[in-house]
């Protein structure tokens, strides 16, 4: 992560340039840092995002959000009608990590930067897997801290041993 002496000032400004980058160019590249969407993407892949508006976000599909200074990536759960004092209702997102078990506050569309598009892991693009398709892995995951830990030494060893295979093949 980006960090020095100056603490978050650093976060705040990587935040910053790749909100302005997507919202100017409309895409963006970034390396997920984070654990919040093992086992779907895990740390040190590259995300492409591409701007979308609220209105064209389904559930299911895992979009960037801006919070606070800082970027997340997490899957849409639900779409929901939230009213605040004095309006008469906003449509948001509801968003959640593969790996969390509780739902983020709603996201706005002023907050919302766009969709993942795309998965590189180790110089490949991945598929991005539905969380339907890891529920037992998903249940460990959500339970443990350590677990998460274990799986990703794991995921680290066996695609060591799986490049260096290929390699020696080619």
């Amino acid at each position: 992560m980006l960090t020095d002496d100056q603490g978050n000032v650093s976060i705040e400004l990587a935040c910053g340039l790749a909100e302005e980058v997507v919202r100017t160019f409309g895409e963006v590249r970034l390396r997920v840092f984070g654990t919040s969407m093992v086992p779907s993407i895990l740390p040190g892949d590259l995300v492409s995002i591409r701007q979308a508006s609220l209105n064209e976000i389904s559930p299911g599909e895992v979009v960037l959000f801006l919070r606070k200074g800082r970027l997340f990536v997490h899957r849409v759960v639900d779409l929901r009608i939230v009213a605040t004092a004095g309006s008469a209702g906003e449509s948001c997102l509801i968003t959640r990590g593969d790996r969390l078990r509780h739902s983020d506050p709603p996201v706005s569309g002023a907050e919302l930067l766009g969709r993942v598009v795309s998965i590189e892991r180790e110089n490949r693009k991945i598929k991005l897997p539905g969380v339907e398709s890891n529920r037992l892995i998903l249940s460990l995951l959500q339970s443990s801290d350590r677990a998460t830990y274990l799986y990703l030494r794991l995921a680290a060893c066996w695609r060591t041993i799986f490049l260096r295979r290929a390699k020696c093949q080619a």
